[in-house]
């Protein structure tokens, strides 16, 4: 068949939008993943079939969605990174109509020239084959006419729903669908509209079971998922390492933000793990301020900064605090001096067997003590907000990952004590504004762990000799803007 030019080109551009060739070649291949899956059936009980669902896409405003991500779990299993998906794997072998059997199959969205035109490639259901090794893999149109008799599993395992899926009425088969799907076939219990109450769960439909299981699979790290993982600590030190040496009072905090995450893309990392915190001052009090907005740091100001670089879906978790001038003052040396005590402290005890639990109870009992001799509390028993979180949580494809609640070799954790004084604090006056958080990335052992982000300075010393190198971006200005009168 002759095409006219004009669809002729368009063929031919289009024919290469299911290809990835020019992305990089160091993601977690296929067996990876297919390995995962395998560890995930041998968890399930007997008679069992496990479900996922890909994450919804967010709406930002009006025709402009959110950059998509997708669900950890599903990614750990799958490698796909679309939406509108789902996945079974099954504990046992199924046999299909054809009389073929199966233990796994995933329904994905379908090959769409027009949509792959605006939005991106896709791999459809062949691609899913190929690239990702599915022996079982089918276009999501096809997902309604899928006939299995779920009565007959003793469980079914699935993550319930949240309920703020959107439906895109132009998609008969999108994500909305394919949960709705699943409950016809399932026999979802809905919830009255008149009571809001459930009715009784039916017996065989498990919404615990499957977080249980993957969160022993993912606290405990492959040597593959490691090596994303330093990868990403590593970009985030050189992050917190050149911030250091630009920082200047006058800058203002999104300045130091964009430092921090032009780093992360220079080394190609294509996420943020979370949103970046660069809180100075008393922003720093606020734990998970994400404004940034502070036009103007000054120099007797901390600066605290939590960022973290997300590398091929693996999230680091660093924290520094430093002095915009270059020198920490008598109290800010102070503060600072008796967080990183409180770290050092609890990597004493972080070894397999010990509960995370504990390394938190370690540093309270290093910093109350600390806060009493320095007068800002009556006695070590006070209670106070000066520090009010835990120290300690597992990073991996969420930045608070999933994992078990005593450390176990393979696990990565952070270790991240810190001290908030805000303005007003029943102490003295000198005190306030003053805000610290050290948090370091670890990688349990055998007997012990290897600390991860050694790059990124963490003692006064070294913080304020790294503030006085050169830095590359001390000759970087750009024209003023035109101000309106």
């Amino acid at each position: 068949m002759r095409y006219p030019l004009s669809i002729a080109c368009f063929l031919i551009a289009f024919a290469g939008f299911g290809q990835n060739s020019d992305l990089p070649s160091d993601f977690l291949n296929k067996g990876f993943h297919k390995e995962r899956r395998q560890k995930l059936r041998e968890t399930l009980p007997p008679n069992s079939v496990a479900v996922l669902f890909a994450n919804p896409v967010r709406n930002r405003a009006n025709d402009v969605d959110f950059v998509y991500h997708q669900d950890p779990d599903f990614y750990y299993l799958t490698g796909y990174k679309e939406p509108d998906a789902v996945l079974f794997v099954f504990k046992e072998k199924q046999t299909a109509a054809n009389k073929s059997s199966y233990d796994e199959i995933l329904f994905v969205q379908p090959r769409n020239e027009l949509r792959e035109m605006w939005t991106g490639r896709r791999l459809g259901d062949a691609g899913v084959k190929d690239v990702l090794g599915f022996e079982q893999a089918f276009n999501n149109t096809e997902f309604k006419r899928y006939n299995i008799d779920f009565e007959k599993f003793d469980k079914i395992l699935f993550f319930d729903f949240k309920n703020d899926v959107r439906d895109n009425p132009r998609d008969s088969s999108d994500l909305y669908d394919l949960i709705s799907q699943f409950k016809m076939k399932v026999k979802y219990p809905e919830k009255s509209s008149l009571t809001l109450t459930p009715e009784p769960q039916k017996q065989n439909l498990d919404v615990k079971g499957l977080a249980e299981a993957m969160a022993s699979l993912r606290g405990i790290k492959t040597k593959e998922e490691i090596e994303m993982i330093k990868r990403a600590v590593q970009i985030s030190c050189v992050g917190q390492v050149e911030v250091m040496k630009a920082m200047k009072p006058g800058m203002s905090e999104r300045e130091i933000q964009g430092i921090h995450e032009f780093v992360f893309k220079k080394y190609q990392a294509e996420d943020l793990g979370y949103p970046s915190i660069v809180g100075a001052g008393h922003n720093g009090c606020i734990l998970h301020y994400i404004d940034n907005y502070k036009p103007n740091i000054t120099s007797k100001e901390l600066i605290l900064m939590d960022l973290g670089a997300e590398f091929h879906g693996y999230s680091a978790d660093i924290t520094r605090t430093i002095p915009v001038n270059g020198k920490f003052s008598q109290e800010q040396k102070q503060i600072y001096e008796l967080v990183l005590k409180a770290q050092e402290e609890a990597m004493k005890i972080c070894k397999p067997g010990t509960p995370r639990q504990q390394l938190t109870i370690v540093c309270r009992e290093v910093i109350n003590k600390g806060l009493f001799e320095l007068g800002i509390l009556k006695s070590e028993t006070e209670k106070h907000m000066y520090f009010p979180h835990g120290v300690c949580h597992h990073i991996g494809l969420d930045v608070h990952d999933r994992g078990g609640p005593n450390l176990e070799e393979n696990n990565t954790v952070t270790i991240e004590p810190g001290i908030y004084i805000p303005d007003n604090s029943p102490c003295d006056k000198k005190w306030w504004g003053i805000a610290v958080r050290i948090e370091d990335d670890y990688l349990l052992t055998k007997d012990g762990y290897e600390h991860l982000s050694t790059f990124a300075p963490r003692t006064v010393k070294d913080i304020e000799a790294m503030m006085k190198m050169p830095s590359a971006l001390d000759g970087f200005t750009l024209p003023d803007l035109e101000k309106k009168n």
